[in-house]
C-alpha cells in the first residue's frame, strides 16, 4: 500500500498566521502536521510516501531532511499550485497508476491516529471516512448515506437530494489499485477539458455517482480531528490535542 498526501496549497485563508509557511508545518505541540502523518503512516505496512508540495517548497523539503520515516518519500511539485486541488492529484497520476492500493490524505488535517488505522486496517476496498458530528454549512464536504449506500459526495449537496443521514468527510480515502487507476484517467479529462480549478473532490464525486456499489465507507464519529482552514482552527486544534491519541 502506498499514500499520497496533497500539501501544495497556499493556505491563504489563514492570513498572516502561519508565518507564509505551508499549512502541512504548522506546529502542534512541539510537533508539525507532516511529522505526524508520517509518524502515523510509519505504525503500518505503508511501502512508500508521496508528497504533492507546490507552495513554499523548500520550506517541506527542509523538514523532511530532518524527519525519519520507515517508508521511501517521493515529493512532486505542482507548479501550478495556485490553482485547483484537481491539478495536485493529477501531479500524483503515476503514484495512482501504480497498481497498488492507495490512500490519499489532504496534508492540512490534524488527527487521532486512530483514524488512519481505521482507514488502513478496513476490509473496504475503496473507502470513505464519515463523521457525524460535524457543523452544517457551506465549508464540510459531505457524505450523504440513504439505504446504507453512499449517493453523494461534495460541499453543496442539491437541496432536493433525499437522504437519511449526513456525515463530513474527514479528508482521507482508500482506493483500491483500479479505482486509483479509474481516478488517474479522469483527473487527466478533468486537466485536458481545462478544469483546473476545480477541487479534486470532484472526480473523487464523479466515479463514486458512476459506480455506486464500489464504494463504502467507516464510521469514525467520535474521534478528534480539525483540518486547518481557518485562524481559528488553529485555536480549536489546540483544545483537541488531548483527546489525539
Amino acid at each position: 500500500m502506498k499514500a499520497i498526501i496533497l500539501a501544495a496549497g497556499t493556505g491563504k485563508r489563514l492570513g498572516d498566521i502561519n508565518n507564509d509557511k505551508p499549512k502541512c508545518l504548522l506546529e502542534f505541540a512541539g510537533r508539525s502536521l507532516l511529522q505526524r502523518h508520517l509518524h502515523n503512516l510509519n505504525q503500518h505496512a505503508i511501502s512508500e510516501i508521496i508528497i504533492i508540495t507546490g507552495y513554499q517548497q523548500q520550506q517541506i523539503l527542509h523538514e523532511l531532511s530532518a524527519t525519519e520515516s520507515s517508508a521511501a518519500i517521493r515529493t512532486v511539485y505542482n507548479p501550478d499550485y495556485q490553482a485547483g486541488s484537481i491539478v495536485s492529484l493529477f501531479c500524483a497520476r503515476e503514484f495512482l497508476q501504480s497498481g497498488d492500493d492507495i490512500v490519499l490524505m489532504d496534508a492540512d488535517v490534524l488527527y487521532d491516529i486512530r483514524i488512519i488505522q481505521t482507514l488502513i486496517n478496513t476490509d473496504l476496498n475503496n473507502c470513505f471516512l464519515l463523521d457525524r458530528d460535524f457543523e452544517a454549512g457551506d465549508e464540510p464536504v459531505k457524505l450523504c448515506i440513504r439505504d446504507g449506500l453512499l449517493i453523494d459526495f461534495r460541499k453543496q449537496i442539491d437541496k432536493d437530494l433525499q437522504f437519511d443521514f449526513q456525515g463530513e468527510s474527514v479528508g482521507f480515502f482508500r482506493f483500491s489499485a483500479s479505482t486509483a487507476n479509474k481516478l488517474a484517467e479522469l483527473a487527466q479529462h478533468y486537466i485536458d477539458n481545462n478544469r483546473t480549478d476545480e477541487p479534486y473532490e470532484e472526480v473523487i464525486r464523479d466515479l463514486l455517482l458512476a459506480e455506486p456499489d464500489t464504494f463504502d465507507f467507516e464510521d469514525i464519529s467520535g474521534l478528534s480531528w480539525i483540518e486547518i482552514d481557518f485562524p481559528e482552527d488553529i485555536e480549536h486544534a489546540t483544545q483537541i490535542l488531548d483527546h489525539i491519541e
